[in-house]
């Protein structure tokens, strides 16, 4: 196990970066879809992972080789550069808050669905418990974020990756759906059924974060990596791309395999683990369990560092997590996420609305992104044809995709 955490710590920032593109939102639309659409949405998975894997190696590339992090050199080199860092933070942060509001409702309810199980006398304090764990869940995660250390999140990190992966891994070998209808997951199709924007606008709002390619310089310079590690930044940007994939592909599969074509609806948190327990019967709730507290726990972590995080990379160009700012900011974050808990929202339908939010700010950092990677600099590589083609398809997928949750919600 010392091992494997070693290994997993090697290729640290991309640990931050799988938390936080998987979360409660990855499981819930992955199964939702899996169950609903069978793998008919595997496409849009593939190209949000490419496209993510492209913009996750573009931005720790161009940190290496100019020493400036993302909205650092935003605002110092692009036309309007202070209005669109701004503007960038203020739309990726109230994404990524939504997101948070979302997770923390799923995870205290998959808590408390657990408990309810064992002791089915607190389903009549429902509202009061699942408050509580709320609570207790997002006072832990500020207590460690206190001692404002890069190498103790890592670990956190690494540690609820590692769990969350390894659950949802594991299922596939007991359910694994017709190669075929993989292959045709792939051929891009909306279906026409209702919901089918929503669950495709939530895909991409929880597997291209912005978040994600804004903070990786930070983390990198966090981890220590330098213009001698390009190449181990290069595999660590191709790691995280595939594992984000696998995870998420998994549970699609899983979900496809058992449920697709049922009639279950999932109106409820442990509505989800029916996807596993055809195939592994008794451990289905417990496998759900893990991976999915593993997964809200892994994305809880790094969007509470997320706003302070954008704040101090647009002022000073430094990873900031022990001033007074980054303590106020998290705590106010802490509050925030209590909504669901707090007001009783249905955590399904919550978790999937609030990832729709992401993709309005992801075009904003796309075209930035692409802009800076084409400036003239020295160690940018000279032939950029590849990497310039993917982030130009990234830019119009996600302008679509902006336009599809738009829909999505208008309607």
């Amino acid at each position: 196990m010392r091992k494997f955490i070693k290994f997993l710590l090697s290729f640290g920032p991309g640990i931050f970066a799988i938390g936080y593109t998987i979360g409660t939102g990855s499981v819930t639309s992955m199964i939702v879809a899996g169950n609903s659409f069978g793998m008919d949405l595997l496409w849009v998975l593939f190209f949000s992972c490419l496209f993510s894997g492209v913009l996750i190696y573009v931005s720790g590339y161009y940190y290496l080789v100019s020493g400036e992090t993302l909205l650092f050199a935003v605002r110092k080199h692009l036309p309007f550069g202070k209005a669109i860092a701004i503007a960038t933070i203020i739309t990726v942060g109230i994404g990524q808050w939504n997101s948070l509001i979302g997770i923390l409702g799923i995870t205290s309810n998959v808590i408390f669905e657990i408990l309810q199980i064992n002791f089915p006398g607190i389903s009549e304090n429902q509202y009061f418990v699942v408050l509580g764990l709320a609570i207790l869940i997002i006072g832990v995660f500020y207590a460690l974020l206190l001692k404002g250390n890069y190498t103790l999140f890592e670990k956190v990190l690494a540690l609820l990756v590692s769990l969350m992966g390894l659950s949802f891994v594991f299922t596939l070998f007991f359910v694994f759906p017709m190669p075929t209808d993989i292959i045709l997951g792939l051929i891009p199709k909306i279906p026409e059924v209702e919901g089918a924007g929503i669950l495709v606008a939530a895909f991409v709002g929880t597997t291209m974060a912005a978040a994600t390619f804004l903070s990786r310089p930070l983390f990198i310079q966090g981890k220590g990596w330098t213009i001698a590690d390009v190449k181990v930044q290069r595999n660590d940007s191709i790691v995280a791309g595939l594992l984000i994939f696998v995870i998420s592909g998994s549970i699609m599969a899983v979900a496809s395999g058992s449920l697709y074509g049922s009639g279950l609806e999932i109106t409820h948190v442990l509505d989800m683990s029916e996807s596993l327990e055809p195939s592994v019967g008794r451990f289905a709730v417990s496998i759900f369990f893990a991976g999915t507290l593993s997964a809200g726990l892994s994305s809880i972590f790094p969007i509470l560092m997320i706003v302070p995080l954008m704040m101090s990379d647009y002022s000073s160009g430094k990873l900031d997590v022990s001033s007074r700012r980054f303590r106020i900011i998290t705590a106010v974050a802490c509050v925030i996420a209590l909504t669901v808990p707090v007001f009783g929202f249905n955590p399904i339908k919550g978790q999937i609305i609030t990832q729709i939010f992401n993709v309005f700010g992801l075009p904003l950092v796309v075209i930035s992104l692409l802009i800076l990677w084409n400036r003239k600099i020295s160690g940018i590589p000279s032939n950029r044809i590849w990497t310039n083609v993917i982030m130009v398809a990234a830019l119009i997928f996600s302008i679509i995709i902006a336009f599809t949750g738009l829909d999505a919600i208008f309607n």
